[in-house]
């Protein structure tokens, strides 16, 4: 795949994340896909930060949505090469302080097949 369509891929997934799209994201993804966020692990921490599947993202998601319901990602930089998508956002939500995220998308055959998410 081109670079140019992997950032395709990672704008759609920023609008739909931030309209709540949630069908939409998760389409986006592999029926197997991975991932990793810290916040996850705070959240649920049985999981250790990691889930697998799409049942599980859109657990995780749909409870982020209901708790947050302010949430939304400003994209700050994008770098893709032929199969990963480097993005680097500010997690803003209501009555808390904006945080500085990175996180990584491996996509496949144009499907996200991994993400992982990175910050302090």
């Amino acid at each position: 795949m081109t670079a140019e369509k992997l950032q395709t891929i990672a704008f759609k997934w920023f609008e739909t994340f931030n309209n709540k799209e949630l069908e939409k994201l998760l389409s986006l993804y592999d029926e197997d896909a991975s991932h990793f966020s810290p916040k996850l692990k705070i959240h649920k921490p049985e999981t250790n930060g990691f889930v697998t599947g799409k049942e599980a993202l859109r657990e995780w998601w749909q409870d982020a949505f209901d708790r947050l319901p302010s949430l939304k990602y400003k994209v700050t930089s994008l770098t893709a090469n032929e199969d990963r998508v480097f993005m680097e956002y500010i997690r803003t939500v209501d009555n808390e302080d904006d945080m500085l995220v990175a996180e990584v998308l491996d996509i496949k055959e144009n499907k996200i097949i991994a993400s992982r998410v990175y910050h302090g």
